[in-house]
């Protein structure tokens, strides 16, 4: 069972890899909503300072959802609407259709609404004999191909003007060019009589507000207020998780959904309503319904590592950043929930084994994170559901092999220098990529016969004066200690030259790859161990200090998060450094040697970096000896997602190739003379994918 749903999706990928035309516009079409993104939070005059408040609200909201809910039904009833609370979607569908019954409604025109989507109700309403038409155009060309949506909030996005002109050529009967205002046309002539002649006006809602009963309805299109307010009949149905209290908090919302998707602020229309007013005068009063929906938003509610899904506003800013996800798509990467944010939601609403089937095209690189409106962690949550779906379908000897990544290293240290000429061998990697399933075509760093911990005790200690500038506690993860401990030492020195006293605490690894592959069981007992080791220094006044981006982020972001009821964790991750941006803090204002002067570099931030500075510590200190430092970046992941790239076949280093093509390709026309950057792993797969010299930082001293 395993081996048949891996084969599916690596299938799904090597077709999209495959597809070099639609990948590539796929490619572009998320990198325009990320930068026209960036381009409004640079004009807002506050940013992106509307995040902490979205998630506070959505913090809040959550915990008193009952509440809420109460009072949002006893307010909207008292405007004349009807409100119905379903249980799941057999039971939302079954209401639908009894008030088709009850009045004889025969059309149904519907506006985009992923809840909608979510419980499938277009064929049931049609299998009871009812016509329904999507009127948004997105929604409408999935709706005639029976597809479900490619994007939260681009549903169509993989349909190119081509396939729009053919699909819209079947429905009307008539010839329709390729020619997206002759399109236009022809959808405006298909849709006007079905918005004029509809029985039911079926909509979702971007939000509903508990202190008025109002729902607010967002489009571009203006569908939704035709679909809402023409038809004998409104049925809306929403999703619990989208009732906020107060009509200010609406607005904040409503602010952070199209900033968010595509830069925009406002949408086109902003639909605001309280009941519904009688058409024309002296007209009859219209039926007015809101169907609020559960179907398991009170059991995640309730689940301490799910319940921060229903934070989510819908905006599909997650999938513009996400690099698998911006190469296969949302029918792979997704079930009716694409995307990052379609992990934890599939497996809630839809079933653990669906989400399964495509959880593992996160390479958890934590960009969704990072650009998410209301902050949702969503790496960690689906770190969780690869976890729970291990239980059933356990990981694969490669990622089980890679997740003992600390063990192996250990071994490939002691048989050195062997290892590594087995290693150089294009006939052991033949056997060893057929037995581990490591790509023998990605390059692997060498293993060094004595380690940082060992040279380092074996060293005279360097005492700088009796009253050192700082302590420091260095945290050397795998790469720096096995692989390049000459790294690790003029780490030390460097800190040392700054008048720092320097020890190597007892430590393991950081564990990322554990949380990576969803062994949270074992991350947490790392982040333990490496606690229990480190808090002491801490309390002691000892600063953390590492060089690799994925360990500090482990330290300052991950342990807290895993180790939620550790105090501990807390007090070490708010005394740990990446390298650069400690010696920046702590450096001099004297002139420093301009031996980089002249030199032109591109610097790389690796993605556990961004949320840690961008790697701006790095960049000073190289520009402060005279360098040309360029920050390049594609908008998303290298690929190489730490141990991810190292696998081969389509779920490893063919898709990590294709991840990374856009960034390689802008190193290349950059024209710069080296790349620079911090992460051992993504060093590897920028050398490999550019054919530039990569190195790190330290290694220019």
């Amino acid at each position: 069972m395993a081996s048949e749903r891996k084969a599916k999706l690596e299938a799904a990928i090597t077709e999209a890899i495959d597809n070099p035309k639609q990948r590539n516009a796929l490619y572009y079409c998320m990198k325009r909503g990320r930068d026209k993104r960036t381009e409004r939070l640079d004009t807002m005059p506050t940013g992106a300072a509307f995040r902490p408040e979205v998630k506070a609200i959505k913090e809040k909201c959550i915990a008193n959802q009952d509440a809420l809910l109460a009072q949002f039904t006893a307010n909207a009833e008292a405007r004349g609407t009807k409100v119905f609370i379903a249980r799941d979607g057999a039971d939302a569908i079954r209401h639908t259709l009894a008030i088709a019954e009850e009045h004889g409604y025969k059309t149904v025109s519907k506006s985009k609404s992923l809840t909608t989507e979510e419980i499938e109700i277009n064929y049931d309403m049609t299998d009871a004999g009812l016509q329904v038409v999507e009127t948004d155009l997105g929604e409408l060309i999935i709706q005639l191909v029976d597809e479900k949506p490619y994007h939260l909030v681009f549903p169509s996005v993989h349909k190119m003007r081509d396939d729009v002109a053919e699909i819209f050529s079947k429905a009307t009967g008539k010839e329709v060019p390729p020619d997206i205002d002759e399109i236009m046309r022809v959808v405006r002539s298909y849709l006007r009589p079905i918005f004029l002649n509809t029985d039911i006006g079926m909509t979702g809602a971007n939000v509903g507000i508990a202190e008025t009963g109002t729902i607010v309805i967002e489009t571009n299109e203006g569908n939704a207020r035709l679909v809402s307010s023409i038809g004998k009949c409104h049925i809306c149905i929403v999703g619990m998780e989208k009732i906020v209290e107060t009509v200010d908090e609406a607005l904040m919302m409503v602010l952070a959904h199209p900033v968010s998707a595509v830069g925009q602020m406002p949408t086109t229309y902003v639909t605001w309503m309280s009941g519904r007013s009688p058409l024309g005068e002296g007209g009859e009063n219209r039926a007015s319904h809101i169907i609020v929906l559960d179907n398991g938003r009170t059991r995640m509610r309730e689940d301490p590592l799910m319940k921060e899904a229903l934070h989510c506003i819908r905006c599909g800013a997650c999938m513009n950043i996400c690099p698998t996800y911006g190469v296969v798509g949302g029918h792979t990467f997704g079930h009716i929930y694409p995307g990052p944010i379609g992990i934890p939601w599939t497996a809630e609403v839809h079933g653990l084994e669906t989400a399964g089937d495509f959880a593992e095209l996160c390479i958890s690189c934590g960009l969704c994170k990072e650009i998410c409106p209301a902050q949702i962690d969503m790496p960690t949550m689906i770190s969780e559901v690869k976890r729970r779906d291990a239980v059933k379908h356990p990981p694969d000897f490669t990622t089980r092999l890679l997740m003992a990544a600390e063990p192996m290293a250990k071994l490939g240290c002691a048989g050195a220098p062997l290892s590594n000429w087995s290693l150089r061998n294009p006939a052991f990697r033949w056997l060893m990529e057929k037995a581990t399933g490591i790509d023998r075509r990605r390059e692997l760093p060498p293993f060094a016969r004595k380690t940082l911990v060992k040279r380092f005790n074996a060293r005279t200690p360097k005492k700088t004066t009796d009253t050192p500038k700082r302590r420091v506690a260095f945290f050397y993860d795998l790469y720096a200690n096995y692989n390049a401990p000459e790294l690790g030492l003029k780490a030390i020195e460097a800190l040392e030259a700054q008048g720092c006293e320097v020890v190597l605490p007892p430590q393991r690894a950081c564990g990322y790859p554990y949380i990576g592959y969803g062994a949270l069981d074992k991350a947490q007992d790392v982040a333990i161990e490496n606690v229990q080791h480190l808090a002491p220094y801490v309390a002691e006044g000892y600063d953390i200090v590492a060089t690799e981006p994925t360990a500090a982020y482990c330290l300052k972001v991950s342990y807290p998060k895993i180790l939620p009821r550790n105090p501990r964790a807390k007090q070490v991750a708010g005394r740990s450094f990446e390298l650069f941006e400690y010696l920046m803090e702590i450096a001099d204002d004297a002139p420093k040697p301009q031996d980089l002067a002249g030199r032109r570099f591109g610097f790389h931030c690796s993605c556990h970096q961004r949320p840690l500075g961008f790697g701006d510590g790095a960049m000073d200190w190289l520009r402060r000896r005279g360098a040309q430092v360029e920050f390049i970046e594609s908008g998303t992941c290298c690929g190489m997602a730490g141990t991810f790239g190292l696998k081969h076949g389509p779920l490893g280093y063919d898709l990590a190739n294709a991840v990374g093509e856009p960034l390689f390709d802008a190193f290349k026309k950059s024209g710069v003379d080296t790349i620079v950057t911090e992460s051992s792993v993504c060093s590897i797969h920028l050398k490999e994918g550019t054919g530039l010299e990569v190195v790190h930082p330290l290694g220019l001293l």
